[in-house]
């Protein structure tokens, strides 16, 4: 057999770090390729070491788009979280965070992990015990995860290197200062290899017990809908941003002429993996209740709706969701440290992640339509007191005072966000008519107590919060661990109608699935709903109204789940949605004239640079090949 081959972090990582080896896949720290690839059950942890690569979304340290962007904000000076140092505007080229080029702080190391694939696909048909429809399976699932891989990092870095084999070790140092290929080049080889290893996974998984998360047949047709439509965005598709972005070499990196055929074979992508998605039973998820809430009222099924699409473990609207990427610790973080006085005193949870006002601003009235646009809702005195009554009950604790904000939302407003006065469903009490209530203010049983421990902006993350979960007076904190969610229907559907809009202009089809998505939502169609609300009913008519439509849907809809983040960024909106101030209410008093104050927290801001993370400068010195992203 020829010498094992190198990792490729050599090569791309600018032969700084040292080559690792496969460790955990035989005893006795007999750790060499021959080996692991020996049976079928060695050959198995090796794929599943290709599996670890993957970005913990669910973990709050290393989720890029969790706390990078504008949508959550921290109750204490926590600048040690590295995705927080994004948000603040405090990314180096020294010491990038989140660095998955080179695998530090707090990221993964993903060229490690492409190579581990290269690795795996190089030996897998040696494998004696394994039939050839199971090895082809196998080895589709490595060409999924080194797809992937290079798609991550495309979405973060922009052009990068193609490591479509690894390198062997007799080979040059030229040869391994790897280059960065042009964007469309990369798209181009992401989507070639998705389309061919699909034929060989298979359409559901065999044993849910042991097998779910592993990649299927929807998973990777849905992603190259995902990924081809990432390719179609402005950030991507004639960006004249970057016309001089080159290659040492001059190849410039940036195609800068649009091409509406990008959209055009985005939408026929997404339409395929819709279809796929169908015939095989999944569907929009809505809330069918248990033993325990068979008496709930349709606003608050709702409610749960949106909460359990992501919270209810494998539910049918769920495409993909990875078994390593747990969601406790998000879970404590998140919820509100009390919900009634025996809870004073836990430990668990400790409610220090708070929603920001923007994402607050961003649902939509009762009647389906920004706040700002519904002509019967009063948006100048939004930030008046209010207090509730029977008809709200379900929403806001009856006689509770609060702000206008608050009032005649959407359900997924409710949903979504917990905020003083708010309902909390579920945690242990499901009598629909006597439930949890927030009481924040200070001075309050759930009011701020010192530094940390509270939302800084005065709204919870209820979304991420099972029903079900329960904090207890001995401090214990019982909680569902669903898997991260990174694909789902509804996020195929709006990809859908925002790919057709930008292809055909406004049209049947794409409104149709935007109305799929508002109508599990409790909201009228669009049409429907700008025509009697908005100031401005003819919006649906045109291509930028209905494009504002799709997009406010998506941040709406997909709210928290890490999407905003990138999305901003390939739609080219960044600019103007994270140079604003982050804000939330004044926490600190305990009358609600007081509380209901908006208080700014920090000024955002974001250039050019902030597309794409920075490559470590080191890398730049010892990889001449290499170039840095303009700004940095």
């Amino acid at each position: 057999m020829n010498a094992i081959k190198t990792i490729i972090c050599g090569a791309v990582l600018s032969l700084t770090v040292s080559c690792q080896k496969y460790l955990d896949i035989v005893p006795d720290n007999i750790a060499t390729v021959e080996y692991a690839f020996r049976m079928r059950v060695t050959a198995e942890k090796y794929l599943f070491t290709c599996y670890s690569f993957l970005p913990r979304m669910g973990d709050m340290y290393q989720n890029p788009a969790m706390f990078g962007g504008d949508e959550l904000w921290l109750s204490a000076d926590k600048s040690w979280w590295p995705n927080w140092v994004v948000a603040l505007g405090n990314q180096n080229v020294n010491n990038p965070v989140l660095d998955y080029w080179n695998g530090a702080n707090s990221a993964m190391a993903l060229w490690t992990g492409i190579s581990q694939c290269n690795i795996f696909l190089e030996h897998i048909d040696q494998v004696p015990d394994m039939d050839d429809r199971e090895k082809a399976q196998w080895a589709a699932e490595a060409k999924f995860l080194k797809a992937y891989y290079h798609f991550f990092l495309l979405r973060m870095y922009g052009p990068i290197p193609i490591i479509d084999e690894n390198l062997p070790i007799s080979a040059s140092g030229e040869e391994v200062r790897v280059i960065r290929r042009p964007v469309d080049e990369v798209f181009e080889y992401v989507v070639n290899l998705l389309d061919e290893l699909a034929p060989d996974l298979p359409n559901e998984v065999r044993d849910e017990n042991s097998e779910l998360g592993r990649i299927t047949k929807p998973i990777a047709i849905g992603m190259k809908a995902k990924v081809l439509t990432y390719a179609a965005s402005p950030l991507f598709n004639g960006n004249t941003d970057y016309a001089g972005f080159t290659n040492r070499d001059g190849i410039p990196l940036f195609n800068t002429t649009y091409s509406a055929e990008k959209w055009v074979r985005a939408a026929e992508a997404c339409k395929a993996a819709i279809e796929l998605c169908h015939s095989l039973g999944y569907a929009l998820y809505e809330f069918e209740g248990s033993q325990q809430t068979r008496n709930i009222s349709a606003d608050t099924k709702l409610h749960l709706t949106t909460r359990g699409t992501i919270t209810e473990r494998w539910n049918n609207e769920i495409i993909w969701a990875n078994t390593g990427s747990t969601t406790r610790d998000l879970q404590v973080w998140a919820a509100p440290r009390v919900l009634e006085p025996s809870h004073v005193g836990n430990q668990e949870p400790n409610g220090s992640i708070g929603v920001t006002m923007k994402v607050v601003n961003l649902f939509y009235s009762k009647n389906g339509v920004p706040i700002d646009e519904d002509v019967t809702y009063n948006y100048s005195e939004r930030y008046a007191l209010r207090t509730s009554t029977a008809s709200e009950k379900y929403q806001i604790k009856e006689g509770y005072t609060t702000s206008q904000l608050n009032f005649d939302r959407e359900p997924r407003f409710y949903g979504t966000l917990g905020f003083d006065g708010g309902v909390w469903y579920g945690q242990g009490r499901f009598d629909d008519n006597d439930p949890y209530y927030l009481q924040i203010k200070k001075e309050q049983i759930g009011g701020k107590i010192q530094v940390g421990w509270h939302s800084v902006t005065g709204y919870y993350a209820k979304k991420w919060i099972n029903y079900t979960n329960t904090s207890v007076n001995t401090g214990t904190y019982t909680s569902i661990n669903w898997p991260w969610v990174m694909l789902r229907l509804a996020d195929l559907y709006l990809l859908y109608a925002e790919a057709l809009n930008e292809a055909q202009g406004p049209n049947p089809e794409s409104i149709r699935y935007v109305d799929l998505v508002r109508e599990k939502a409790g909201l009228d169609g669009v049409v429907d709903s700008w025509a009697n609300f908005s100031k401005n009913p003819q919006k649906p008519s045109t291509v930028g109204g209905l494009r504002e439509i799709i997009h406010r849907e998506r941040n709406i809809e997909l709210a928290l789940e890490s999407q905003r983040f990138w999305d901003l960024r390939r739609w080219k909106t960044a600019p103007e949605e994270l140079n604003q101030s982050i804000s939330g209410w004044d926490v600190d008093q305990v009358t609600p004239e007081a509380y209901y104050r908006v208080r700014i927290l920090y000024d955002q801001t974001f250039g050019l640079k902030d597309y794409f993370w920075p490559i470590r400068e080191n890398d730049l010195i010892v990889n001449k090949n290499l170039t840095q992203n303009p700004g940095w």
